[in-house]
């Protein structure tokens, strides 16, 4: 099974940017699908982003859509989540999530992904 390490998080003033990374191993990479969720203080997870096997589809959270990017690098077995124009509500512990795929679409439910990583933590200062 695939072991998911984030680094990247940390401290920003209100409009910078962030730009946190996942790395897979144990597993083959391109078998899954890979998910970015966030957890707010005090506040239920949620989805983020979303990236397909191939990286050829993205699906985002409307509320930051134009603002983050969702990338992945097979050859590194990377995800990359580049946030942009961050905002003090973007506060949240950010996690990455791997699913295995047969399909080559994206996958936003939390309950769908069964690999989750440890998280890194994103401070947004207004």
């Amino acid at each position: 099974q695939v072991q998911l390490v984030e680094s990247g998080g940390g401290l920003v003033q209100a409009g910078g940017s962030l730009r946190p990374s996942c790395t897979a191993s144990g597993d083959t990479f391109t078998r899954y699908v890979m998910g970015w969720f966030r957890q707010p203080p005090g506040k239920e997870r949620e989805f983020v982003a979303s990236i397909s096997r191939s990286g050829g589809s993205t699906t985002y959270a409307d509320s930051v859509k134009g603002r983050f990017t969702n990338a992945r690098d097979n050859a590194k077995n990377t995800v990359y989540l580049t946030m942009n124009n961050l905002k003090p509500e973007n506060t949240a512990v950010y996690y990455c999530a791997a699913e295995v795929s047969l399909l080559t679409s994206t996958v936003v439910l939390t309950q769908k992904y069964a690999y989750w990583g440890q998280g890194t933590q994103v401070t947004v200062s207004s």
